[in-house]
């Protein structure tokens, strides 16, 4: 059981890491791919790069999920591994738009699509092939693990970028050194390829196989049955799409906050967000341990509804802290370092009770033969979409003519209207038309909300 856990979650960290990394330097590689002129432009043009890789992940669920229902979990999660790992190190070596045109910011655009495409059919394989592992008593406690590394892939990729950043001068790092964290993939894709090559089959799965019982079109069976369709739709909006935003808030959204709004130092929003993501990481596992005993449903929704009552004083406190005159630069002498962790660790605690138990959740909502295609869909749309561009539409909603007309100095606050009403959506639905998963056995074809 250690092993399949440890080669499964070891390949879907490496995988996160790889998605996060051009997030996390789109900043300092965006213009050298993109024409010159408009350096606004060129970071905008990078970010939408950004914003395509989750824009596509759903499509990698769709692509990905069929294949996994179809010939198995673990050839398939080989293929996304080998997909991401391999696009993530060739941004390392693609040449410039100064040598080689707008040839260059093809080739960015389509390895940018091929990680999420990557992505996309990951997470579902992953958590699929341990959940078809473990006793459905613990189901919550193993996948657990799963979750962590979403968060443990975006620490690794700020380790490993702060090292970079410190050990070359800014005009170094700006021109060349940004290039060895995306090569550093090429040493990760073969750790992870060899692990999981001497991995088996779901048992599960293969003893469906072999009795006949795999579906012929899993796509049809997923979504043109209109039961299992249904099953889609509450799994998007009464779950992934409150866990997506508020695992969106609580690290990306809290970080941009940190350096664009705040001004806070990058190396200080670094380190801040590291410490709290460390202190929180082993909830995950605490929350997934308890929904093996008190159910999944209410731990997430609980998390959502604590996220939609405490992020505005969460913000106000965050700005009282870090930045209470609205410096131009934030006074490293003024920020209360203690306060913010505070904060930020209380924001990844929600993120792990939304997140933790949620792999055992979709997978218990649906049956052996679509399972990897049902639970990859609702996941990706709802981190992938809901999540993913909540940076964008936050800071968007931030930085309109509306907020600040209306609000004021309180118009830095407004980015956060988007996941509260989002929460809230989630937990009318969730809280009216889900019913609790935990004691459903997956071995069997019946819908747990059918029972």
């Amino acid at each position: 059981m250690r092993r399949v856990i440890f080669a499964a979650s070891l390949g879907t960290l490496f995988e996160w890491y790889d998605f996060y990394l051009y997030g996390s330097l789109a900043v300092f590689f965006g213009g050298l791919f993109f024409p010159k002129g408009n350096d606004t432009a060129q970071l905008l043009a990078s970010l939408a790069t950004f914003g395509a890789g989750f824009g596509v992940r759903p499509l990698g669920a769709v692509v990905f999920g069929h294949l996994g229902d179809l010939i198995g979990r673990k050839y398939t999660f080989l293929v996304t591994m080998a997909t991401m790992g391999m696009s993530t190190a060739l941004i390392g070596v693609l040449p410039s738009y100064a040598s080689f045109g707008l040839g260059a910011t093809a080739l960015l655009v389509t390895l940018r699509l091929l990680q999420g495409l990557a992505l996309g059919g990951e997470y579902g394989g992953a958590a699929t092939y341990v959940a078809e592992h473990v006793p459905d008593h613990k189901r919550g406690f193993y996948t657990s693990f799963i979750q962590t590394t979403a968060t443990l892939g975006f620490f690794l990729s700020m380790i490993v970028i702060a090292t970079t950043r410190s050990s070359f001068s800014p005009e170094e790092f700006k021109a060349w050194g940004w290039r060895i964290p995306f090569l550093i993939s090429f040493l990760l894709l073969a750790v992870s390829l060899y692990i999981r090559v001497k991995m088996k089959e779901s048992p599960l799965f293969a003893r469906a196989k072999l009795a006949g019982k795999t579906s012929k079109s899993p796509l049809r069976e997923s979504f043109g049955n209109p039961l299992n369709r249904k099953y889609v739709l509450l799994a998007l909006f009464g779950a992934t799409a409150g866990q997506g935003v508020v695992w969106y808030t609580g690290q990306f959204y809290a970080l941009t906050f940190l350096q664009a709004v705040l001004k806070v130092s990058w190396q200080t929003s670094y380190l801040l967000i590291s410490i709290s993501l460390a202190l929180a990481a082993p909830m995950f596992v605490f929350f997934g341990w308890l929904s093996d005993r008190i159910g999944r449903k209410k731990i997430m929704l609980t998390g959502c509804a604590l996220a939609a009552v405490s992020y505005l004083p969460i913000y106000i406190g965050m700005v009282h802290f870090a930045n209470p005159q609205r410096l131009p630069q934030a006074d490293p002498a003024q920020i209360n370092h203690v306060a913010l962790v505070l904060l930020l660790t209380l924001q990844m605690v929600y993120v792990c009770m939304v997140y933790g138990p949620i792999a055992a959740f979709l997978v218990e909502m649906f049956p052996t033969k679509i399972r990897y295609t049902s639970m990859s869909v609702p996941y990706h749309l709802g981190n992938g979409w809901f999540g993913g561009f909540l940076p964008l539409i936050a800071t968007a909603v931030t930085a309109s003519a509306w907020a600040k007309q209306s609000f004021g100095t309180g118009a830095v606050y407004t980015g956060l209207i988007y996941p509260i009403v989002v929460c809230v959506i989630t937990l009318v639905v969730g809280g009216l038309f889900i019913r609790e998963t935990k004691d459903h056995r997956i071995d069997t074809d019946v819908h747990p909300m059918s029972r």
